[in-house]
């Protein structure tokens, strides 16, 4: 397997910041998500399950570790959210992955720490005085900004990759496959996601229900069993935009 496989989705040269070397790099307000136009799922947070049930159907995958995702395209590679200007749909919520970029923590495993990196390969990066990453050698407000929702979206990231194994040890995550036929007769296939089986939930016991009570799981579930209703909205949405190859 290749290192450009390995990369974090829509991520290309990722690598550490430096201010020796990025003193006149700057960031310029992200407001083209073309960046994103072949991811067709991101992984989202369980601080944000209540927001993308409403606009996306949230989905499980397995891995290492397992992650919750939320899926943007029926399609590999497309993302029916972006436009053609690389305009994210208007009243859509944005996953905090996406808002992320081109920023993103790397984890050094042997020093068990992480390290604030940037994509050197994104649009928005230039070289100029506005929005400025450093300034006299010290990070500017848009560096810190940056390190605190890095910093913030790991700690979410991994409680999330809590709830998601404790959903794979209670055997409550289900193979799911998607067959959709659009009104022009093309068939469509989705697979290698997992959704909750709710039969399945509703049989914990109730110490189990009350501990997943305590640690705050049971919205994520509810919000996920509500997501569910959006793959109609998917199905429109790819009726509506031809595929491209």
């Amino acid at each position: 397997m290749s290192t450009q496989q390995t990369l974090p989705a829509f991520y290309q040269r990722p690598r550490p910041l430096a201010a020796e070397r990025d003193g006149d790099l700057s960031l310029a307000p992200v407001t083209d998500y073309r960046f994103a136009t072949g991811a067709n799922s991101v992984p989202v947070i369980g601080a944000e399950f209540t927001l993308a049930c409403k606009h996306y159907p949230i989905l499980f995958l397995d891995g290492a570790p397992p992650q919750a995702v939320v899926l943007l395209g029926l399609r590999n590679g497309e993302n029916l959210f972006v436009d053609a200007e690389g305009g994210w749909e208007p009243g859509a919520y944005i996953p905090a992955y996406v808002r992320r970029y081109p920023f993103i923590f790397l984890e050094n495993r042997e020093k068990a720490e992480f390290t604030l990196c940037i994509d050197e390969a994104a649009a928005s990066l230039g070289r100029g005085s506005a929005n400025k990453l450093f300034d006299g050698g010290q990070p500017t407000e848009v560096t810190r900004n940056a390190l605190a929702f890095c910093s913030d979206y790991q700690g979410h990231y991994n409680a999330t990759t809590d709830f998601v194994e404790a959903l794979q040890k209670a055997g409550l995550l289900v193979e799911n496959r998607a067959d959709v036929t659009l009104k022009d007769g093309q068939k469509l296939s989705l697979a290698g996601f997992k959704v909750i089986d709710e039969g399945k939930f509703n049989q914990l016991s109730a110490e189990e229900f009350e501990r997943w009570r305590q640690r705050g799981w049971l919205p994520l579930v509810y919000a996920h069993f509500v997501s569910v209703s959006n793959w109609a909205g998917l199905v429109d949405r790819t009726v509506q935009r031809p595929a491209t190859n």
